[in-house]
C-alpha cells in the first residue's frame, strides 16, 4: 500500500475532527502495512493544548502494540507536525513521519524548524512531506473559510 492510500485514510479522520468543529487534522499509525491506530485533533473538546492528532494516534498506538516505542512504525498525518508532536514522534523512535500540507505558521519539518534534521538528537526520524499536499490544504482552508464566514455572520 501505497502513502497516498494512508494519507487518504488520515483525510478521513481529519473529517471527524472537522465535524466536531476541530481543525481538520487527522493522523494514521501504520507498522508494516497495517494500520495501529488513528487520531484526529480534538483539542477544543477534550480541553487539552495536547490533544493533536498525532499524539492522539502515538497514544492509541503505544496502547495497543502496549509499548511507548514504535520502532518500524510510520505515521501519517495530514498536516506537518508542530514542534510538541515532532517531539513526540522522536520519543516514540517512529521510523518515519509522512505529512500533507505544509505548515508556515508552526511546522517543525522545516517550515519553521527542522526538527528532524537537528543532528545533535539521538533519533532520526526519516520525513516525508507533500502527499496528497493540494487535498490536505484544500481541507483546512476550507474550514477556516467556513469559521471567518460564520464569524461575521454572527457579528453583523
Amino acid at each position: 500500500m501505497s502513502d497516498e492510500y494512508f494519507m487518504r485514510m488520515a483525510l478521513a479522520a481529519a473529517s471527524q475532527a472537522k465535524a466536531l468543529g476541530e481543525v481538520p487534522v487527522g493522523a494514521v499509525l501504520v507498522r508494516e502495512g497495517e494500520v495501529i491506530a488513528t487520531g484526529f485533533n480534538q483539542p477544543i473538546g477534550q480541553h487539552d493544548p495536547s490533544a493533536h492528532a498525532e499524539i492522539a494516534a502515538l497514544r492509541a498506538g503505544a496502547k495497543t502494540l502496549a509499548n511507548y516505542r514504535m520502532p518500524g512504525c510510520t505515521l501519517y498525518v495530514t498536516l506537518e507536525p508542530c514542534v510538541m508532536c515532532a517531539g513526540a514522534m522522536m520519543h516514540a523512535r517512529l521510523a518515519r513521519v509522512v505529512y500533507g500540507a505544509s505548515d508556515p505558521k508552526t511546522g517543525a519539518c522545516g517550515s519553521i524548524i527542522n526538527l528532524f534534521g537537528e543532528e545533535r538528537l539521538n533519533h532520526h526520524t526519516a520525513v516525508t512531506g507533500g502527499v496528497l499536499s493540494d487535498e490536505c490544504s484544500s481541507m483546512l482552508s476550507s474550514f477556516f473559510a467556513e469559521r471567518r464566514l460564520q464569524s461575521r455572520a454572527e457579528k453583523a
